[in-house]
């Protein structure tokens, strides 16, 4: 008989304060706004010689400092088709259009994806957990990964995939 085991947290410290924009799919760009978003995390995996998918103890500060990362700043897309992204040494500038978004530099966080989407900031903080795992669980034998990225209460995107 196969046994399958997993690990889930989503605890209260585990958000995030954001501001961001999405470009939809006819084109148009949403107003700057925030959320206070909310992550929770599953990953799957056998049980190692202690009887554990992965050390809570270890794991939820991994977790937490990604959130650290993403907090108090906006959210810009630099993989987006739609807009242009210019990096100056105080500012970040962002081209929509006829549109020019100027923001402190050091407000702005430039995350690798086509859009700031909860899905795709799922998948983001998917990956940054994985290769945060990877370096510090060596012999880990995990198989997936979900993260939840919640923007409202009882409004979130999921991201899965394998480890």
């Amino acid at each position: 008989m196969s046994r399958t085991f997993s690990i889930e947290v989503a605890k209260d410290y585990f958000n995030f304060a954001s501001a961001h924009f999405l470009i939809f799919a006819n084109g148009q760009r949403e107003p700057l706004h925030g959320h206070n978003y909310q992550v929770g995390v599953k990953i799957e995996g056998e049980l190692d010689r202690a009887g554990v998918v992965l050390d809570f103890i270890t794991f939820k500060p991994m977790v937490k400092k990604i959130c650290d990362s993403l907090d108090h700043r906006t959210m810009i897309q630099t993989e987006s088709p739609i807009i242009q992204v210019r990096k100056r040494p105080k500012e970040i500038e962002v081209r929509y259009r006829q549109q020019k978004i100027i923001l402190p530099r050091q407000d702005v966080i430039l995350l690798p994806l086509a859009n700031t989407s909860t899905e795709l900031l799922a998948e983001h903080v998917a990956n940054q957990i994985r290769r945060q795992v990877k370096q510090k669980f060596h012999g880990a034998k995990l198989r997936s990964i979900e993260v939840g990225v919640e923007e409202a209460r009882g409004q979130r995107g999921y991201f899965k995939g394998e480890f």
